[in-house]
């Protein structure tokens, strides 16, 4: 490792550089201290390597932080990634890859920054449960759903969810009598959506429903969601999970 970090009782974040060089930090970058524990990692390293500036320096972020938050949802409040991601430019990283971040929008705030697809993650879930149909819970997740199916020659039925007086009715583009169906989006918060789009799959004949996301939150656990869930595939690019009911696809590198 070419760098440590140290968390004093105050919560205070600071960092050392161990060998000079080239730098990749990876984080979960799911928290505010993640964030800290980056540009204290970077300051230490611009201090190093301030006179060789052949030497380049490189952030991961797994999970980026506020993602969700990519627009001001209403006037006088914050818009919340705008302020992450300018944080994140003030570090200076030469690149910054994030795993499939919830919109486009986080890419263009923040510099020099790239994607880190998810697809591989995606199709060992669908090999392992043997080609089922994809499904794209909304509209924002179709896109992206649709390029995935083309890559691996899936069948995908789009559906989408909206409110009629308050209650959420769901509606789904094509024939699941029968077939295997795994959902595929991004992040779970609670998993709700992703429980009543799993109902309606297999009220309309659906055989057996999993769920795919890169984000595993989960914040309420797993009970609720086994009525309608046949199994869960996720990273651990939020945190790390111990439940049959989920399999976590761990990735390399995390601090």
């Amino acid at each position: 490792m070419k760098y440590e970090i140290k968390k004093f009782n105050d919560g205070q974040v600071t960092a050392k550089i161990n060998e000079s060089g080239d730098i990749h930090i990876k984080l979960r970058g799911n928290s505010y201290e993640d964030l800290f524990a980056a540009a204290a990692i970077k300051d230490a390293w611009n201090t190093e390597n301030a006179l060789n500036k052949k030497t380049i320096a490189q952030l991961t972020l797994f999970c980026l932080i506020g993602q969700r938050s990519d627009r001001r949802f209403n006037k006088g409040e914050s818009f919340d990634l705008k302020v992450i991601c300018k944080f994140i430019n003030d570090m200076g990283f030469d690149k910054v890859f994030v795993l499939h971040p919830h919109s486009p929008i986080s890419l263009a705030l923040i510099n020099n920054s790239e994607k880190i697809s998810h697809i591989d993650f995606v199709e060992k879930a669908y090999n392992k449960i043997g080609k089922p149909v994809l499904v794209s819970p909304d509209a924002g997740a179709y896109k992206t759903t649709h390029e995935i199916a083309e890559k691996l020659e899936a069948d995908l039925v789009p559906s989408n969810k909206v409110r009629i007086d308050g209650v959420p009715v769901i509606s789904i583009q094509g024939n699941v009598k029968g077939k295997e169906c795994l959902i595929v989006d991004d992040l779970a918060d609670g998993g709700r959506t992703f429980k009543f789009l799993a109902q309606a799959l297999k009220e309309q004949g659906a055989s057996k429903v999993f769920l795919y996301v890169t984000h595993a939150q989960f914040n309420y656990g797993f009970e609720e969601l086994k009525d309608t869930i046949n199994h869960i595939y996720c990273t651990n690019s939020f945190k790390d999970i111990n439940d049959e009911f989920v399999t976590q696809y761990k990735l390399e590198g995390i601090m």
